[in-house]
Formats: structure tokens, C-alpha cells, sequence
């Protein structure tokens, strides 16, 4: 099986780093004819799309933050400027602050549903447009999270947001499959990202040592890694993924619903 995304158009958020950078990397190797990325940082994002660039894939960084109300059609609107469609959208942007039932408070909320849920909707709605107008199909896929399912105490607010985005990756699957949109989602399970190094040696607190312990507590003897996650993203994008749609795949060494 070849997976390719020969001749496809993809926008990619939070693709600077981790996960993101890492799909975007992927999408590059499988022959994607052009990327939008973005990010919030200037000076990481266009030397990420510089490096694209020289993979062989013309890419465009647009910086925005998610938490604008905005950026959503901002970015849809970048790509269309410079590619003239989209083909393919990945929602990998995403916050992890922690906040539970007894320490949340609003700012924690708005802040977590704007760029975890709002935003990828209202991108989802102005790539979906596209495709619709266009009438040639397209792809979704949307990072989620295993603790959509339920999540740890701290992770209360932060688990609603991906629960919230899980429903709207089957609502949209189940709006657009006559129009040959797929949706799909991927619940990552822990995985060692830039961002989750820093939670986890300095936020957390807890040293630089967390992630030889971390490693060693895993059923496969280490954490995912942003290629992991990126492997099924750009399977979910491309034709090789068929007509699957409205699928959320837990991808994560433990099996939900097992005693453990």
C-alpha cells in the first residue's frame, strides 16, 4: 500500500512543532503539491516552512493564534490566496493547560474551548466550503486526544474541549459524506512532544528524569512520538484511507474500557 498525497493542498495548524511539524514533515515526503502552516511563532514557523520548502514542497507560514476569533478565516482565506484551493485540513493546534472541576475558572474555559474547539470548527466550516463550491471531495482530520473519553481530574476543562471536538469530527463526517468530505479524528494517547517536555520537567515540576520514567512504565517501553501520530494522519488524508469517515481512532498503548 502506497500512501500519497500527490497533487493536494493542505493546511496544517500547530505545525511548527510536535505533532503538527511532524504531519506537515510527512505530508512533504508523500508528495503533497502545497502546504499552508501556522503557528504563533514567526521565527520557528518560517523555518519550518523553509525547511518544507526544501523538501521539495512549496509552503506558505501564516503566524495566527488560534484564540482570535479571526485566524480561522484568515488562514482558510491565506491558502486560498496562494494555492487557489484546499484539499485537506489538519487540526493538530492545541492547548493542554490544566484546569480542574475545583480550580477552573472562566478564563481557563474560554481560553481552552477557543482554540481547542472554536477554532477548529470554524476552520472545518470555511475548508468544508471550499471543498463543497469545488465539488471535488477532500479530508479531515482532526487531533484529538484518549482523554476525550474522560480524562484526569486537572485535565477536566482541557478533556470537555477534545470530547467537544470528537462529536463535532462525527457531526461534520456525517453533514459532508454525500459531498465526498471525509472527517476523521485520532485520540492521542501521551506522547513526547516539545510542549509536553516542558509540562511535564518544568510546569510539572517534575525533572528532567520524567521522561526515562515515562518510557519505562509504557506496555512498549517508550511514549508515542509526533511520527507516530503523523504515519495515521496522512493515512486518514490520502486516497489509501478509502471512504472511511467519521472514525475517532484511539491511538494509545492501552485498550479503553480494559481492566488495567
Amino acid at each position: 500500500m502506497e500512501v500519497r498525497l500527490d497533487g493536494k493542498v493542505v493546511l496544517v495548524t500547530g505545525a511548527t512543532q510536535g505533532i503538527g511539524l511532524a504531519i506537515a514533515e510527512m505530508l512533504a515526503r508523500s508528495g503533497a503539491e502545497g502546504l499552508l502552516i501556522t503557528g504563533r511563532e514567526p521565527t520557528r514557523g518560517k523555518a519550518a516552512a523553509a525547511s518544507l520548502c526544501e523538501m521539495g514542497t512549496p509552503t506558505e507560514f501564516v503566524a495566527a493564534d488560534l484564540a482570535d476569533p479571526e485566524a480561522p478565516a484568515q488562514l482558510v482565506a491565506a491558502c486560498l490566496s496562494r494555492f487557489e484551493r484546499i484539499d485537506g485540513l489538519v487540526n493538530a493546534a492545541g492547548l493542554t493547560d490544566r484546569a480542574s472541576f475545583l480550580d477552573a475558572d472562566l478564563d481557563d474555559w474560554e481560553a481552552l474551548f477557543a482554540v481547542n474547539a472554536r477554532a477548529p470548527f470554524f476552520l472545518m466550516q470555511a475548508a468544508i466550503a471550499d471543498m463543497v463550491k469545488r465539488g471535488q471531495g477532500g479530508a479531515i482530520v482532526n487531533i484529538l486526544s484518549i482523554n476525550a473519553h474522560c480524562g484526569s481530574p486537572e485535565l477536566a476543562v482541557y478533556s470537555a474541549t477534545k470530547g467537544a471536538l470528537a462529536t463535532l469530527t462525527r457531526n461534520a463526517a456525517n453533514a459532508h459524506r454525500f459531498d465526498r468530505i471525509r472527517v476523521n479524528g485520532i485520540n492521542v494517547g501521551w506522547t513526547d512532544t516539545p510542549a509536553e517536555r516542558i509540562m511535564q520537567a518544568q510546569t510539572l515540576g517534575h525533572g528532567p528524569g520524567w521522561l526515562d520514567a515515562a518510557n519505562a512504565a509504557q506496555p512498549f517501553g517508550r511514549l508515542l512520538t509526533p511520527n507516530d501520530i503523523a504515519n495515521l494522519a496522512v493515512f486518514l488524508l490520502s486516497d489509501a484511507a478509502g471512504p472511511m469517515t467519521g472514525a475517532v481512532i484511539d491511538q494509545e498503548q492501552s485498550v479503553i474500557g480494559a481492566n488495567r
